[in-house]
């Protein structure tokens, strides 16, 4: 004999909640599992090797780690793209076309030095933009603290640090525009007294003479101060 209609409905739903209740519970056993997966993760693959370079996620990762740990080291992973197709990328480019071997060659190619300039704002505007989505996405993180004490860490070594280290290197080359930029103007103003052929100028006059070997020696130390930059944010990005 079969139960009343209204008890069949009461057994049905019955045991759709203990399903969805089995459901739920089967779904939080995951977490400590995916959670212990991902510490592993940043230790053994970030934070314990040289470098700023990360991994990229597998679809065995993926799985290990579950959506939501793959989606936080997504954050990591999109500063990475970004830095590389925005800064690192057109940074390459900027100084392939950066190398001046006189002060002729700096007369003649001006355009090129303007271009250099605006190109190493629009950089710095990236870094910026790349830096403030990646802080933002991090800081609303909601972490179990376990993890988040690794995690922190790894962010601090695969995004603070190198985007630091590249803002380290914008002061010295502005400087280094702005000394180029003094030398043009000085040549400028005297071109009827100094004469520029390549490498060679020819200065009759002591006193300008002086001035510009000045302006000279201010260029030639700005330009070792790129160098400089460049070493400690290779170094910086190497060891982190």
């Amino acid at each position: 004999m079969r139960p009343p209609l209204s008890h069949r409905h009461s057994l049905l739903r019955l045991l759709a909640l203990v399903w969805l209740a089995a459901a739920l519970l089967a779904g939080c056993s995951q977490e400590p599992k995916q959670r212990a997966a991902f510490i592993s993760f940043l230790q053994t693959r970030i934070l314990d090797r040289p470098g700023a370079t990360i991994p990229l996620l597998g679809k065995e990762d993926r799985e290990q780690l579950g959506e939501d740990y793959a989606s936080q080291y997504a954050v990591i992973q999109t500063f990475h793209e970004a830095l590389n197709d925005s800064v690192s990328k057109p940074a390459r480019a900027l100084l392939s076309k950066g190398s001046f071997h006189s002060v002729g060659d700096i007369m003649k190619r001006r355009e090129d030095i303007k271009t250099m300039q605006d190109g190493v704002q629009q950089l710095r505007k990236a870094l910026d933009e790349n830096l403030a989505r990646a802080d933002a996405a991090h800081a609303a993180m909601k972490q179990p603290e376990d993890l988040k004490a690794v995690f922190d860490k790894a962010y601090a070594k695969t995004v603070t640090v190198p985007a630091n280290a590249f803002k380290d290197t914008f002061p010295a080359i502005d400087a280094m525009f702005g000394s180029v930029g003094k030398v043009v103007t000085y040549l400028d103003a005297h071109r009827d007294q100094i004469k520029v052929s390549g490498a060679m100028l020819e200065v009759s006059d002591p006193k300008l003479q002086a001035e510009l070997q000045a302006l000279l020696n201010d260029l030639n130390s700005k330009g070792q101060a790129v160098n400089a930059a460049q070493d400690a944010l290779l170094k910086a990005v190497n060891r982190s």
